[in-house]
């Protein structure tokens, strides 16, 4: 039991409380409490009200859980928000967005695309995400001003890229920040080499011996398509996943994005590596990539997470969305309603994104001695009524529109759905401006 003596800064009092940990509960009429920046207390309302505390805060109506974690994105593609739809994977690329981001990336439109999508998460429930995009420096900036958690991933390619001529320079850029933002409390870096079809052998060589070195992880889009299987075949021989493993980078620090092409070999290797498997539904549906076999997954004992991917191919970065639509998707793949229940679901949300990132003793969960990521869900509204299961009615009933309060590491960054560190009407202006550049209506 915690010293009753050493007062709370917090103490939270909502309806319900949903640790994650241990799974499948919802408490009601229990109380959590922050100390220096930590979760210090959960217990039972009357044994919360017996602590002194510099602030008692009351949750009618209200879940709270965990802050939300979107476990891949490409933050700064907000700008590109709507500019290629309807398109397949490579054509939407080749011909679309990777002709927009040579023309228009750069250190500005990376620090106000991120800073548009932390505004975005936040106000969507999101307490940590991970980012894969050019000038990750500028985005580690934003995310250390913003206030929120995330890891960045240093996206590494064969050709030149907006911030680096090639691979060597990508990677030198990344060991460097690495030992700049090792100590950061909120920021994790990790390496981005951004697809087998794009990154040669002796480059996924050197990454897996430097990742190694530093005990850092590995982020990576891995069959996300059919196409990219066959072609590997053709090409390699083997499929993309069996060359990762023939290259030694799956592994617990291996987060796999995508996986819609799964076979009982591939399965197999996620399984022995302990490799965690990033799932993005929208986007996939979006540009028809195909299907995450999650349920599969799920019950061989897979790490598996959830992510928006890029508003470019989305459009949203909007994870409790995210997370009804993957719970539905499951069910329908799998030929089962049992499939990924709505407290699984949540898990996937949250604690699974943390274990993929290599989180989950700091975040995830409302454990005592974890740090203060916290959502709170209003669930007065019509829409939600009534409540048989709190988590039932906030995955398949709730819109991220019923997110009233979040806190990271404690510090409180929506107050009553207002961003209390950044200017929304300005990100707004911000952000229009651009569409007119980029659209051509410069003013």
């Amino acid at each position: 039991m915690p010293n009753h003596h050493a007062a709370l800064d917090l103490l939270l009092l909502p309806t319900w409380l949903v640790p994650v940990e241990p799974a499948g509960v919802a408490l009601k009429d229990h109380g959590l409490g922050i100390r220096d920046g930590r979760i210090a207390f959960i217990g039972p309302r009357a044994d919360a009200l017996k602590y002194p505390a510099s602030e008692i805060r009351e949750l009618p109506d209200m879940l709270l859980g965990p802050g939300l974690i979107n476990a891949h994105g490409h933050a700064a593609m907000t700008l590109f928000r709507g500019l290629a739809d309807d398109l397949p994977l490579m054509t939407w690329l080749e011909n679309h967005i990777w002709p927009a981001e040579a023309k228009w990336v750069d250190e500005a439109f990376v620090r106000d695309g991120t800073d548009l999508a932390i505004a975005e998460q936040i106000k969507g429930g999101i307490t940590c995400f991970s980012d894969m995009y050019f000038f990750p420096k500028v985005a580690s900036e934003r995310v250390h001003n913003s206030g929120i958690r995330a890891q960045i991933a240093l996206p590494i390619l064969d050709f030149p890229i907006p911030g680096a001529h090639d691979a060597d320079e990508a990677i030198r850029q990344g060991v460097e920040l690495f030992g700049e933002l090792k100590h950061h409390p909120r920021i994790k870096i990790t390496f981005g080499p951004h697809a087998p079809y794009t990154v040669g052998d002796e480059n996924l060589e050197k990454i897996r011996m430097i990742a190694e070195e530093l005990d850092a992880s590995i982020h990576m889009h891995v069959h996300e398509t059919a196409f990219e299987v066959q072609q590997s075949l053709e090409q390699r021989g083997e499929r993309p996943l069996a060359r990762l493993a023939r290259l030694g980078l799956l592994g617990p620090r291996f987060q796999a994005v995508h996986m819609t092409q799964i076979s009982d070999d591939d399965l197999a290797l996620l399984v022995e590596t302990n490799t965690s498997v990033i799932h993005c539904p929208e986007s996939n549906l979006k540009l028809a990539s195909g299907f995450c076999p999650v349920e599969r997954l799920w019950q061989a004992g897979i790490n598996v997470a959830v992510g928006t991917d890029g508003a470019a191919s989305n459009n949203d970065l909007d994870l409790l969305g995210e997370t009804r639509t993957a719970a539905l998707l499951a069910k329908a793949v799998a030929g089962s309603a049992t499939a990924l229940d709505a407290h699984r679901a949540l898990r996937m949300a949250t604690l699974n994104g943390a274990r993929a990132m290599g989180l989950e003793n700091e975040v995830g969960s409302l454990e005592i001695g974890k740090a203060a990521d916290l959502a709170a869900f209003d669930l007065s509204g019509l829409a939600q009524q009534p409540i048989y299961d709190p988590v039932s009615q906030l995955i398949y009933a709730s819109g991220r529109d019923c997110v009233k309060h979040l806190w990271v590491a404690g510090k409180q960054l929506l107050d009553d759905r207002r961003l209390t560190r950044m200017d929304e009407q300005q990100l707004g202006e911000t952000a229009r401006g651009w569409g007119r550049r980029i659209s051509g209506h410069t003013q």
